[in-house]
């Protein structure tokens, strides 16, 4: 009678935890990554925001927290796109994809330990930029919107973290961050998150409800009480993005594995 044993498996739970603590560590081992993830944000709401924090529109709403809710889309996204694009990028030209080949770790929770962590960078960013706007910019909204906007911005994240992979995965380290600012910095330009669409250029305004950032902050701006589409519509929107942004970074990461594995 034969009896075959097999190796005792760690708990998924606990191999995520687990990996999700060093992605952490990894980032803040990286003081540009944390600089431009958090500083960068409250920067540039000091420069837009600021200004105009005490004004309201017709309507009574906050100009402010309009503004606070635009750069909060800002920050979410940007953490999302970098992390996942330069972070990858860098991975892949030092061969931790083959190390990991190598270890029982599963791919999934490899990838779940990543969204985590931008999760968790994501979450302190919008919670910087909320609470400088508060203290600095005298901006007041109930404890309830505030939360109602971060839970829309990271609820609503899954097309900048598709963005992120499809970069990662198609670009090097080199081009990569470049490749990210081309592509999300116009993005949220022509979005309505630095400057009122109104005052864009005409042929920008006709653009910018194709665009996933402008869906993206239509959240944000709702759980404010602006005049804005439906969320249902916002979501549809960003579902599609995420499954065509998903698609891109398939196809890179098997064009990436037949080069490697053949």
């Amino acid at each position: 009678m034969s009896s075959t044993a097999s190796a005792p498996v760690a708990p998924v739970a606990r191999m995520l935890a687990r990996q999700t603590l060093a992605e952490l560590r990894i980032r803040s081992r990286i003081p540009a990554f944390s600089a431009v993830s958090l500083a960068l944000p409250v920067l540039f709401y000091s420069f837009f925001g600021l200004p105009v924090a005490h004004l309201t529109f017709a309507d009574g709403r906050s100009v402010g927290a309009h503004v606070l809710a635009a750069f909060g889309a800002y920050a979410v996204g940007s953490v999302m796109v970098y992390a996942f694009g330069i972070g990858v990028a860098t991975e892949r030209a030092m061969r931790i994809d083959l190390l990991l080949r190598a270890t029982p770790l599963p791919p999934a929770v490899h990838l779940l330990a990543k969204i985590f962590t931008g999760l968790v960078y994501a979450s302190v960013s919008l919670a910087l930029l909320i609470v400088f706007g508060v203290l600095v910019g005298g901006v007041r909204q109930p404890p309830a919107v505030w939360l109602s906007v971060a839970t829309r911005l990271l609820a609503g994240s899954l097309p900048f973290i598709a963005l992120g992979f499809a970069i990662g995965y198609r670009y090097g380290p080199n081009a990569a961050p470049a490749v990210a600012n081309l592509v999300y910095l116009p993005l949220s330009f022509a979005s309505g998150l630095f400057m009122p669409i109104e005052q864009l250029p005409p042929v920008v305004r006709g653009l910018a409800p194709w665009l996933p950032t402008y869906h993206y902050a239509q959240l944000a701006w709702n759980a404010l009480g602006a005049p804005t589409e439906a969320v249902g519509a916002s979501l549809l929107w960003l579902a599609g993005y995420t499954a065509l942004f998903l698609t891109l970074a398939l196809r890179a990461y098997r064009r990436e594995e037949e080069r490697k594995f053949g």
